[in-house]
């Protein structure tokens, strides 16, 4: 039984390592029966790109092959029944309208632990999804 039981858990995953572990760990938090979401933000792209000027590539072939990416990543027993989304966006903003708009009761994040210029120049989603989400956010230090 989980020690801190919900109903609800999503986990935003970048394919990082440390994303994957978040996942476990909100495997953990998540009674039997319950719904567990994986969500991949696609940032947007730049009309100046190469395929989008081609049109060789638009964002439902992008959302279709993470998808695809993040089911092979999670075809094993233990992720059996966790829901996969794929939005496209701002990575903080489409975390914290998904969560509001599943009714998410905890998000789990990972962090990369950015610090100095290069906080100042990525900023930080985890920061960013705190800030807005209306539920609890648990980040995990990488």
């Amino acid at each position: 039984m989980p020690w801190f039981p919900k109903q609800k858990v999503l986990v935003p995953i970048d394919f990082s390592e440390h994303s994957f572990r978040a996942l476990a760990v909100g495997r953990e938090l998540v009674e039997r029966g319950s719904q567990l979401y994986a969500i991949h933000v696609l940032p947007e792209m730049l009309v100046t790109e190469p395929g989008v000027i081609w049109g060789e590539i638009d964002d439902a072939t992008r959302v279709r092959h993470a998808e695809e990416a993040l089911r092979e990543k999670t075809a094993a027993p233990e992720y059996d029944g966790l829901n996969v989304v794929v939005r496209v966006g701002d990575r903080g903003q489409r975390i914290v309208e998904f969560a509001a708009e599943k009714g998410i009761e905890l998000i789990v994040m990972p962090s990369h632990g950015r610090t100095g210029l290069k906080h100042l120049l990525i900023g930080s989603v985890a920061e960013r999804v705190v800030r807005l989400a209306h539920c609890p956010v648990l980040v995990l230090r990488s």
